[in-house]
C-alpha cells in the first residue's frame, strides 16, 4: 500500500514537471511573438506607403500641359499687376495663377497646340466701339516700340484709317516682364492686345492662332480683317478699293505659294522631318508677310486647328488648316498687289501695291510724307 502510494506520488511529482516544463516551454515561446508581430506591422506600413505613393504618382501622371495652359500660359509673371487696368479692359485669366512649371523647348519644328492662353491686355470693347469694315492686326514683339511707332505716324495713323472704317491693333506675347512702359503704351493708345505666351520666332503659330480667337471673340462684326507684318508698306486705300463694300466668305488672299518644297536638310531655317510632316509638298497657303481674309474664317480655322498638328512655319500652318476645311486661298484680285520683294520706290507703282517689303535702310515715314501727298499718284504725261 505505502509502495502503492510512493510510486503515486511519484506519478504526481512527474506530472508536475511535466507541468512545469509544459508551463516552462509555454513561457519560453511566448516572446516570439512579439518579432512577428513588429514583422507583421511593418509590412502593413509598407503597404499602406505603397498605396499612398502610386495614388499621388498615379495623379502626377495624368497631369497635361493643356490643362495647366488653360489656367496660366505665362512661362513668367505678367510685365504688370493685372489689378491696375480697369476691369473692362484686362484679362479674364484667373487671379492667384499656378506655379508656372519650368519652360522646355518643344523643338524646332513642333510647337504646343495653340489653346489656351490668356490675354494680358485685351481691349474687348475696342472693335465696338470704333466699328470697323477692316481690322489690322500687326504681330509684333514687345520690345519693339519703334516699329509700333513708325506704323502710328504712317499708314496706321489715327487720322489715315478713321476715314476708312479701319482699325489697327497690335498683337503681343509675353516680353520683359518688368516692362511696365507697355502698360502705359496701351493706356494711351488703346491699340495693343498682349497673351500669355512667350513671343519668340517658335511661337508664330500660336501667336497667328491666338489672333483668330481674338478677332472672332470681339470683331465679328468687322467684314474683314488683314494680318501684316511690322516691316512692311501697306495701302489701305488700295485693299478697300480691292475689296469694295462685298461680304465675302470663306474669303483668304495674299501672295499664294503653291507646290512649295518640304526643306529636309537640317541646316534649313525651314527644315521638317518626315514624321512631323510627311509629305514632300505642302498644300496652298498665303506667305506671312501680308494677307486679308473675311471675318468667318476666324472660328471655322480655330476648329480645323483641333485637328490639324501644329507646325512652327506659321503661314504653312494656316494653308494645312484651309486644306481641312476643303477651301484653297485665293490670289489677289488685283494681279502685283503683293510683294516679297521690294520693288523700286516711286509714287504712281506704290498706289498699285497693297502690301510689300522694303529695304531694311528705308525711311518708312519719308516714304510716307511723299506717297500721301495730294498730288494724283499717277501724272499724266503731256
Amino acid at each position: 500500500m505505502e509502495r502503492l502510494l510512493v510510486e503515486d506520488k511519484e506519478v504526481e511529482d512527474e506530472e508536475v514537471e511535466d507541468e512545469e516544463v509544459e508551463d516552462e516551454e509555454v513561457v519560453q515561446r511566448k516572446p516570439r511573438k512579439a518579432p512577428f508581430r513588429r514583422i507583421l506591422l511593418a509590412l502593413v506600413f509598407i503597404c499602406i506607403f505603397c498605396i499612398v505613393f502610386g495614388l499621388n504618382l498615379t495623379q502626377s501622371s495624368s497631369w497635361r500641359p493643356q490643362l495647366w495652359s488653360q489656367r496660366n500660359s505665362s512661362l513668367s509673371d505678367p510685365p504688370f499687376s493685372l489689378t491696375d487696368r480697369p476691369r473692362t479692359r484686362t484679362s479674364t485669366a484667373p487671379e492667384g495663377p499656378l506655379p508656372a512649371p519650368e519652360y522646355k523647348s518643344p523643338g524646332p519644328y513642333l510647337v504646343e497646340y495653340p489653346h489656351k492662353y490668356p490675354f494680358l491686355i485685351e481691349e474687348p470693347d475696342r472693335c465696338k466701339e470704333l466699328d470697323p469694315f477692316l481690322v489690322l492686326v500687326v504681330p509684333v514683339a514687345p520690345h519693339n516700340v519703334a516699329d509700333r511707332q513708325i506704323i502710328r505716324d504712317t499708314w496706321g495713323a489715327p487720322a489715315v484709317l478713321s476715314k476708312k472704317r479701319t482699325a489697327l491693333f497690335f498683337l503681343l506675347g509675353l516680353g520683359n516682364p518688368e516692362d511696365h512702359a507697355l502698360m502705359e503704351e496701351s493706356e494711351h493708345h488703346r491699340d495693343i492686345v498682349q497673351s500669355s505666351f512667350i513671343d519668340s520666332y517658335k511661337n508664330l503659330t500660336i501667336k497667328t492662332m491666338v489672333m483668330m480667337e481674338w478677332l472672332d471673340a470681339h470683331c465679328r462684326h468687322a467684314a474683314y480683317a488683314m494680318k501684316i507684318d511690322s516691316d512692311m508698306f501697306f495701302n489701305p486705300s488700295k485693299l478697300l478699293e480691292v475689296l469694295g463694300d462685298s461680304r465675302r466668305v470663306d474669303f483668304l488672299s495674299g501672295l499664294v505659294e503653291r507646290a512649295a518644297t518640304v526643306h529636309r536638310y537640317r541646316s534649313s531655317k525651314w527644315y521638317v522631318p518626315e514624321e512631323v510632316f510627311p509629305e514632300s509638298v505642302y498644300p496652298p497657303y498665303v506667305l506671312g508677310l501680308g494677307y486679308v481674309f473675311s471675318m468667318d474664317l476666324p472660328r471655322k480655322l480655330l476648329e480645323a486647328s483641333r485637328e490639324v498638328k501644329a507646325l512652327y512655319i506659321e503661314d504653312v500652318y494656316v494653308g494645312m488648316c484651309m486644306r481641312r476645311l476643303g477651301l484653297q486661298p485665293q490670289d489677289p484680285p488685283a494681279p502685283g498687289a503683293f510683294h516679297v520683294f521690294p520693288p523700286p520706290y516711286s509714287r504712281c507703282g506704290f498706289s498699285r501695291i497693297i502690301a510689300t517689303t522694303l529695304d531694311t535702310h528705308t525711311d518708312r515715314r519719308q516714304l510716307w510724307r511723299d506717297f500721301s501727298q495730294t498730288a494724283p499718284y499717277c501724272p499724266r504725261q503731256t
